[in-house]
């Protein structure tokens, strides 16, 4: 674990020094024009060439020790690449860290999972890999199992004119990656595209309790990625078993803080929190009604809001209103190794 720690920094120092350039919308990415731009490092700009590559290793259970799962079988697109269970499974059914997040948007953030542990989204691709709990495997044995496979040696060299080697792994991974834009739910259609009746009554009035002063919901999750991407207790528990932030900055003001997820497609993500411990959109709202349980970290957002049962149901059908069923079943997005 250490080597591949020291590794991983390695990386890290190589991965830091590259320069980006912000791009426009392209045809491979189909980002709205009320989004952000997307920042992507010069030497991992969009091609066909690279996302193909990178699409092929996202779905190879190959990369995994005993080829029992791939970085797919966490991140399933009918569940805006989430999953269905509290913590994420690894081979020989080791139970991982932490519930698995949606990878919807990905590209625009420039910290890595819940806890900020990595700053690229080329790293983040590959980091699974040497994980004792994930993949269990390295990138070596990874290009051992496949030397001679044909079709990989071709799409390699398409997409970075080399041999397969951990360069073009992680970066084709994160290009893949960065093409998951999630931009079309009914909330977009109405909020941008100027669809009256996109909404229902009921997601119209969640939307103006969303937009409210009085719970203060975009205060973190801002629109349109319905992120800010900062760190925040909420209040969750008392004593945290995972400290999260903390893990990293080993700052006790950091105990129980995570990033703030985007909600887009959060209909599809449950169970809920890092840890999954909130199975359904009504007890994360009974969570926030409540004010949280007091944590010496807690956001001072986190707070009572007093909503009433119909205010709490109306919150409930706005945020079904951000799921992107095009996200969900785009083919470009499928396992093209079926």
């Amino acid at each position: 674990m250490r080597r591949q720690f020291i590794f991983l920094v390695l990386l890290a120092g190589s991965f830091g020094s590259c320069q980006t350039d912000e791009i426009e919308p392209t045809d491979f990415q189909n980002i709205p024009e009320w989004f952000p731009e997307m920042e992507i490092p010069a030497e991992n700009q969009l091609t066909k060439d690279r996302i193909d590559l990178g699409g092929k290793l996202f779905y190879d259970v190959r990369l995994s020790r005993d080829q029992s799962i791939s970085c797919g079988s966490c991140h399933k697109q009918s569940l805006a690449f989430a999953e269905e269970i509290p913590i994420a499974i690894g081979v020989d059914e080791q139970l991982g860290l932490r519930n698995t997040p949606t990878l919807a948007n990905i590209g625009f953030t420039d910290i890595m999972f819940m806890d900020g542990g990595v700053m690229t989204l080329e790293l983040q691709a590959q980091s699974p890999i040497f994980v004792h709990e994930e993949f269990d495997f390295t990138i070596a044995e990874f290009l051992d199992r496949i030397e001679g496979d044909a079709a990989y040696e071709r799409m390699f060299r398409a997409a970075y004119d080399r041999e397969p080697d951990a360069f073009g792994i992680s970066r084709s991974i994160a290009a893949f990656e960065r093409t998951l834009i999630s931009g079309n739910s009914r909330f977009d259609q109405f909020e941008y595209q100027g669809d009256e009746n996109a909404l229902s009554e009921s997601e119209k009035r969640g939307r103006d309790i969303f937009f409210s002063s009085e719970t203060a919901c975009t205060n973190c999750h801002v629109p349109p990625l319905f992120t800010n991407f900062e760190f925040k207790n909420i209040g969750l528990y008392v004593n945290y078993v995972d400290t999260g932030r903390a893990r990293i900055t080993t700052l006790p003001e950091d105990v129980g803080k995570f990033k703030v997820p985007t909600l887009r497609n959060i209909a599809q993500t449950a169970p809920y929190m890092h840890d999954g411990s909130i199975q359904t959109l009504e007890d994360v709202i009974e969570h926030f009604n409540s004010g949280g349980v007091g944590h010496p970290n807690q956001s001072p957002l986190i707070k009572p809001l007093g909503l009433t049962t119909q205010e709490k149901e109306d919150l409930v059908a706005f945020l079904g209103s951000l799921t992107d069923e095009q996200f969900l079943n785009n083919p470009d997005y499928s396992d093209p190794n079926q």
